[in-house]
């Protein structure tokens, strides 16, 4: 199984999406396409014998706005102040997905390992996750997250859910200096290697 850090929105991808009826409408999948394509959301693809089985998506964020424009509610932005400890720049993991015969395989651990890691060989100082179904609340949980309660969002489902909101702040050096990428570790991405980048698991 490997993550892939580039796809064919248009195509692979889209049909994908088709199949698990995540999106219900055509505006809500052009919505998406446009904000990937835009740079607004950054897409991690799960394929395992060359076919698509998930996906996740990520994003720059603060603790004022989702995005540019988006601003967050009171009670949101109360809860991420004291998670963050003042920090107010973030990543947000926006959206994880798998399909239902691959769960339980350990697929989800496996990749909150393999984005961690990618995260902090980028600069960034923290995660933002928020959750409700409880594998995903299991393994923040288990990999030390720091947690609070209360926010309300829409889910996969498109049911209102009120989530677990999940932080992790990103290692530093002594100097305080955001971790640098190093190649020394085989399962950190090569920025500089030819698209598409991909990560298997078990390299």
């Amino acid at each position: 199984m490997r993550f892939m850090l580039d796809c064919d929105v248009d195509g692979e991808f889209r049909r994908y999406l088709r199949t698990i009826e995540f999106y219900k409408s055509e505006d809500e999948l052009k919505r998406f396409e446009a904000f990937v394509k835009a740079k607004l959301f950054n897409l991690i693809v799960w394929k395992e014998n060359d076919k698509i089985i998930g996906h996740a998506v990520w994003h720059e964020s603060n603790t004022e706005e989702h995005r540019k424009g988006d601003p967050r509610d009171k009670v949101d932005r109360e809860i991420l102040e004291k998670l963050l400890g003042g920090r107010k720049d973030f990543v947000e993991l926006h959206e994880v997905w798998l399909m239902k015969e691959h769960r339980g395989k350990g697929y989800g651990k496996e990749f909150f390992e393999f984005f961690e890691q990618f995260i902090r060989c980028k600069g960034y100082d923290s995660i933002v996750f928020y959750a409700y179904h409880p594998a995903a609340i299991a393994i923040c949980r288990q990999r030390g997250y720091r947690e609070d309660y209360g926010v309300e969002e829409v889910g996969l489902e498109r049911e209102k859910q009120t989530c677990h909101v999940f932080s992790l702040p990103m290692e530093k050096t002594e100097t305080g200096k955001k971790k640098e990428t190093t190649n020394s570790n085989p399962s950190i991405l090569d920025q500089t290697r030819p698209r598409p980048l991909s990560y298997e698991l078990g390299s």
